[in-house]
């Protein structure tokens, strides 16, 4: 059915991201049929009417997407909390027949949207009292709808894996943490970082994941008795095994287990007194609510949009108030007061001193990320060896990642015992032996470095197989661990049918895809590709900015990608492309034509500038064989004669490098980690009479984020969901996200929704990427 009434856009507190999905809100809403409202300045421009509440249009949410906070303004607001605001708010509502809300915001701002709600129907009974509104006015507007996403930067609301704002508060905090650690090993000194968070520690957790800090202070799990002590002990540890650097990372709301604050200040007149470093403090403050906001958050808030539009549309009076959110990379809708209560039991479970369970209500990711850093935070290796020899090589093309999986592996490993080998230069040097052993202190720092430290080659193991069977029998491998695209797959594959012929080959096997293609079978995302997207994004926000001064032009930009679009379609949502070409959507000269016309027209409007993205491939074009960036380039410009001019751009090498993001830092070391234990038990099964011996398709696999959860699936079973030819998976998730970019960019096709969400229940325990 298409929407006869009016979808208001409302907001709390401003965090980056939230353009996009009010951006996504607005453009959907108008593409339905239904007449957009903003509200400007929260909840107070519902109260005070007049112009805060503005007709918006498809052009007037133009040039958004990259710019933070949130441009229709918020404010906390007094007047709505009492009963005599909120009469106000609903007359100004009834006046212009909006009867659906959508507001982002905290949980404060959706508690009091749901409130509103309940009321609804009792203050229109005192407006027709009052002779206010007509019994008919009253009647249109019998019932109001309300849809919640949750923009927050400390990721504090439960239900959702990870709220707007976020990711672009972690890209601010990793910026300055890389920036800090510069200096602090030039002059070997302690820094403690304190960050936002002041009743959840999702930033500061992520933060110390992702920069490998010695110690974090988290409100949800105070540290033990007499750990000033046990701090000291740990600092003073790491400065004996040769680190020049030690970090803390503080959540601003920390306390110890009586319920006292504990402060940066407090942290550094501890460390100061009993080891004498020099300790430095930063408090970060607003910093990481401010700046542009990530690809992630750019893609999380267009996809909420949409989502929040059809959840309204599909709303009834029976209908709880929902949030919609993500939940891995599947949307979601969760009734909103549950998701309320559980963030309201975390707060409950501390003020109790219960611990544990306020870790665990705040769901699984949380409680993922707070297992993993216990682990890796300190070296505690087990007294007894295990005699095991664990491998681990990168493979392929080198991406941002590859470094934070080879040194949470390496850690993990010792930590349980093993003996950890590093492969330099891929399959070649396991053929050639070139193996040395790995320590604790030997990947220290190697989360935030890009590239392969191991180094990396593309070359199959095929033509070495006889070297490789030697080598590992020379060595005594016992396992191994391929890290890399599609090359780690293939190779992984060939290693597995190897096994008839070489016994040695006969050992447990993990594959963690690593590549900025994301084309990996057996995994939704790969290590690398977040970091490669952001360059993309932020490049395409240059030349949008370029464009938007000379108007009457547009780009053409070729991304990396081989024949997967993946880059390109998700470049083209957090970029606000005007189309994208890629292999797995088949387009023709007719495609070519429209888009071509459809530039044609928007010429005519305020926005005149064009943005077109082209996947290719570092070795060749793969797009299609015609139709290439040049050919398009050409096409582009010839018909646009008069009209507009076009430019180019080959984005290249450039999509390989750089430090990774705080994503793929995280999921880099998640993915590590996770590997190394499932060797381990792997390992018990295997091992009979004296020595290991898999050949079972369950003991060589990829290990891969799938929907929701991170999953280990067997090589062999994945062959038949590859195509070789084209080196891609037969499917692809995000190719559903295509259309949304269509209609995003003002294409008049049909959006296929019968794979929505339905609404769900919070309880259900949830695994995250982040």
């Amino acid at each position: 059915k298409l929407l006869q009434e009016t979808l208001p856009v409302q907001l709390g507190i401003g965090c980056s991201g939230m353009n996009a999905a009010v951006r996504a809100t607005v453009r959907v809403g108008i593409y339905t049929g239904a007449k957009v409202y903003f509200v400007h300045e929260g909840y107070q421009g519902l109260v005070d009417g007049g112009d805060n509440i503005k007709l918006a249009t498809w052009e007037s949410v133009s040039m958004m997407l990259q710019l933070g906070g949130t441009v229709i303004g918020s404010a906390r607001c007094m007047d709505f909390r009492a009963r005599e605001g909120r009469m106000k708010a609903a007359l100004n509502l009834v006046k212009l027949g909006i009867t659906n809300l959508c507001v982002i915001g905290g949980d404060g701002s959706l508690t009091g949207a749901n409130q509103f709600r309940k009321e609804w129907a009792s203050l229109l009974v005192d407006l027709v009292k009052a002779g206010k509104i007509t019994d008919d006015e009253a009647r249109k507007s019998s019932h109001l709808n309300i849809v919640g996403m949750v923009g927050s930067i400390d990721n504090d609301f439960c239900g959702t894996d990870m709220t707007i704002g976020t990711d672009s508060a972690l890209h601010r905090i990793i910026e300055v943490v890389d920036a800090i650690t510069t200096t602090a090993q030039s002059h070997q000194r302690t820094f403690i970082l304190e960050v936002m968070g002041r009743h959840c520690g999702y930033l500061a957790l992520v933060t110390a994941l992702a920069c490998g800090a010695d110690w974090v202070f988290i409100p949800e799990m105070p540290p033990d008795e007499g750990w000033e002590g046990h701090l000291c002990r740990r600092l003073a540890d790491q400065r004996a095994r040769g680190s020049r650097l030690n970090v803390i990372i503080v959540a601003e709301g920390a306390m110890d287990r009586d319920g006292n604050p504990i402060s940066s200040e407090d942290i550094k007149k501890l460390v100061e007194k009993n080891l004498g470093f020099d300790t430095r403090t930063t408090v970060l403050g607003h910093v990481q609510r401010g700046g542009t906001p990530s690809a992630f958050d750019r893609i999380l808030g267009s996809r909420m949009g949409v989502e929040a539009v059809m959840a309204l549309l599909e709303a009834t009076p029976e209908t709880p108030a929902c949030v919609v959110s993500l939940s891995g990379n599947q949307a979601v809708r969760l009734p909103l007061m549950e998701c309320v209560q559980v963030t309201k039991d975390v707060t409950t479970a501390m003020a109790e001193k219960r611990w544990e369970d306020a870790i665990k209500l705040r769901g699984k990711s949380f409680e993922n990320n707070w297992n993993t850093y216990k682990m890796l935070a300190h070296i505690n290796p087990p007294d007894t060896k295990s005699n095991i020899n664990v491998a681990i090589v990168n493979i392929g093309a080198p991406c941002a990642g590859m470094n934070a999986a080879v040194r949470s592996a390496v850690r993990i490993g010792i930590i349980q015992g093993h003996n950890m080998l590093a492969v330099h230069d891929g399959f070649e040097g396991l053929a050639q032996g070139k193996i040395e052993p790995i320590t604790w202190t030997g990947v220290s720092g190697w989360t935030g470095k890009g590239g392969s430290e191991l180094g990396t080659k593309r070359v199959l193991p095929s033509e070495y197989i006889e070297e490789i069977s030697l080598t590992i029998a020379k060595f005594n491998i016992h396992s191994l661990v391929i890290i890399g695209g599609f090359e780690a797959y293939m190779g992984g594959l060939e290693l597995v049918q190897g096994r008839d012929k070489y016994e040695e080959l006969c050992i447990p096997m993990v594959v963690i895809p690593a590549t900025v293609s994301n084309n990996v079978p057996g995994s939704d995302f790969s290590i690398g590709a977040d970091t490669a997207l952001n360059t993309i994004t932020s490049t395409c926000d240059r030349i949008k900015q370029s464009a938007a001064g000379t108007k009457r032009r547009v780009f053409i930009i070729e991304t990396a990608g081989g024949y997967c679009g993946y880059l390109a379609t998700m470049a083209g949502l957090a970029a606000g492309a005007d189309a994208a070409y890629i292999y797995e959507d088949k387009f023709g000269i007719r495609d070519l034509e429209m888009n071509v016309e459809h530039l044609v027209q928007k010429m005519k409007t305020d926005v005149k500038r064009g943005l077109i993205l082209r996947w290719g491939s570092f070795k060749n074009e793969n797009c299609n064989a015609n139709y290439t960036t040049d050919f398009i380039f050409a096409l582009y410009s010839e018909e646009g004669k008069g009209i507009f001019d076009c430019r180019k751009n080959v984005l290249g090498h450039m999509q390989q490098g750089g430090t990774p993001t705080p994503f793929d830092r995280n999921f880099g070391t998640k993915m590590g980690s996770k590997a190394v234990l499932w060797i381990t038990e792997k390992l018990k099964e295997v091992y009979r009479h004296g020595r290991i011996f898999a050949n079972t398709p369950d003991s060589a696999c990829v290990l891969g984020m799938k929907k929701r959860a991170l999953t280990f699936q067997p090589l062999a079973e994945l062959k038949e969901q590859t195509d070789f030819v084209h080196r891609i998976p037969k499917t692809s998730w995000w190719l559903k996200l295509r259309p949304i970019m269509k209609i995003l960019a003002k294409y008049n096709i049909s959006l296929d929704t019968s794979e929505h969400a339905h609404m769900e229940h919070v309880i259900k325990k949830r695994v995250s990427m982040h």
